[in-house]
């Protein structure tokens, strides 16, 4: 039985479902990302599983289109893909609390999460095609012209729903409004290709079903997302703690709280990281005015630290993402009107570009839990960094690394190719097999820094010209900068961590930061 006549009308059925599959595959990194992080294995396993579902698909849907092929088996294709795609919403929020087996390798448990909600709609999404070829196909001598024009439109549709998505969907809309709207779409053309061939008796109670499915997923919260906003780099969220008795405000993007925020005083720093971050200035710069860039903005919690503690210091953030800086400006308390310079772009480019620019200080504070932005670890990136500071210049990030230590043994190796003095400051405990996972604080230079209780340490000839934070002294929320200071590894613990294991030399085309960081995600329960 033919069902399109016109081969316009084949296209693009076969236009629209290919760009629904695309759009899936996309939401799909964001949709897992709170639970699971953006990485090379989140790709991997998502990418990886939806070809498996379309593979699947294609299968049984050349067997159904030589045996019932029909408009009517069509639309219910399409029904089929309508009602898997709205149950994303529902697996979605089901899979959180799942308990792995230990001996589980991580990129197992990310495969076998990511195809409990992903695997079915691809494999319903996989049908169609097969069967609109048959329904086409009039006469066989034209079998490769009709066939290559369905595939065309298909890829065309994939190309289109890519771009969309990932350009504007996502931003606009949020996560489970796409998928929401994905599956709209495929019942609608259920309904479409199964018009003069289905009983009009029928369409209505079809309606009725659809829109008592979309009622139970707004009644169970199934199109809630969790997020504050939805950009295309993170799920962003804000919420409010005490601590120590302060009203404080949380930025979490993904999985990490990255950032804390007084809201009535800059000068309050909780995470320690941060705290280590203000010794570490008042020991090294103690300047009234500094040049700094920070490499993510994130809550801006310390560039505004630094913003009231050195006044009329120039201070540029290189924020990849503008929902982040809109948060906080919104939620968290950054006036529209600082003299913080923000720079929407990423760090890298920003540096590349900013060859005027020499800094004082750069600070590091775009790693995100386990998803890093791998061409920020790598040796040439830190040549980079070397080149934008000043010859005196200090370079300061952190990242977060298990009991192994496979990664920050391989990121202070890679970073002492660069710079002749690089320090290490566990924020937890120097002994790492103690921790499952801590933060860990990295100052590099080319100048010796005092940092280390009775290290020979060099200071520029302007160090002491200008009033400013004074080493030793208490800087302002910080009161324990001489004890902070203490968590610094002493040259021959450096020495034992790096040795303890072998670490590559992270390089731009070698750089396997998922592999190294995998055991503390399987350590930190997931």
């Amino acid at each position: 039985m033919v069902a399109f006549r016109r081969p316009w009308q084949a296209n693009l059925v076969v236009f629209i479902s290919n760009a629904c599959i695309m759009t899936l595959e996309l939401v799909a990194g964001r949709i897992l990302a709170p639970t699971i992080g953006v990485s090379l294995y989140t790709w991997t396993s998502i990418i990886g599983v939806i070809l498996a579902g379309l593979s699947l698909g294609n299968y049984i849907g050349g067997k159904l289109a030589d045996r019932l092929a029909s408009p009517c088996m069509l639309a219910l294709l399409f029904w089929a893909a309508s009602l898997a795609s709205l149950a994303v919403l529902y697996t979605n929020q089901r899979i959180a609390g799942i308990t792995w087996p230990g001996a589980m390798p991580l990129w197992a448990r990310i495969v076998l999460l990511t195809a409990a909600v992903f695997f079915l709609p691809s494999v319903a999404l996989g049908t169609i095609s097969p069967m609109v070829v048959k329904l086409t196909l009039v006469d066989l001598d034209r079998t490769g012209e009709v066939v290559g024009q369905i595939y065309a439109s298909a890829a065309a549709g994939s190309i289109v729903g890519t771009f969309a998505t990932g350009f504007v969907l996502i931003s606009w809309f949020g996560t489970r409004a796409i998928v929401a709207g994905v599956a709209g779409v495929l019942f609608i053309l259920g309904l479409w290709v199964s018009i003069g061939h289905l009983r009009r008796g029928l369409y209505v109670p079809l309606i009725l079903a659809a829109a008592l499915a979309a009622l139970l997923a707004r009644r169970e919260g199934w199109m809630r997302s969790p997020c504050w906003d939805e950009s295309n780099y993170f799920c962003i969220k804000v919420a409010e703690e005490t601590v120590a008795g302060r009203p404080i405000k949380t930025l979490t993007l993904d999985r990490l709280v990255h950032s804390y925020v007084d809201m009535l005083d800059p000068l309050h720093l909780v995470y320690g990281y941060e705290q280590l971050y203000a010794a570490v200035l008042q020991a090294t710069l103690p300047r009234t005015s500094l040049a700094a860039f920070f490499i993510g903005g994130g809550g801006y919690t310390f560039p505004r630290y630094l913003e009231a503690v050195a006044p009329g210091s120039r201070i540029v953030v290189a924020e990849i993402d503008p929902a982040v800086t809109r948060v906080a400006h919104v939620e968290l308390g950054l006036p529209y009107d600082t003299p913080i310079i923000t720079l929407n772009d990423d760090a890298r480019s920003v540096l590349a570009h900013d060859r005027d620019g020499r800094y004082d200080l750069i600070i590091g504070d775009a790693f995100n839990d386990f998803s890093v932005p791998y061409h920020l670890t790598t040796l040439e990136f830190n040549e980079l960094v070397k080149a934008r500071l000043k010859p005196d210049g200090i370079y300061m990030v952190n990242l977060i690394d298990g009991r192994q230590g496979l990664f920050i043994r391989a990121y202070v190796r890679t970073l002492r190719q660069t710079f002749k003095h690089v320090y290490v400051a566990p924020t937890v405990s120097a002994n790492i097999e103690e921790t499952i996972r801590q933060t860990y604080v990295i100052v590099a230079s080319d100048r010796a820094l005092p940092l280390i209780p009775g290290a020979a340490a060099e200071r520029p000839d302007d160090a002491h010209s200008e009033p400013g934070l004074k080493p030793g002294a208490s800087s302002p929320g910080n009161p324990n900068a001489e004890a902070l200071l203490n968590k610094f590894l002493r040259p021959e613990q450096l020495d034992a961590l790096l040795s303890a294991r072998p670490a590559p030399i992270l390089r731009d085309d070698y750089v396997p930061v998922d592999n190294l960081l995998a055991p503390v995600f399987v350590d930190s329960g997931f």
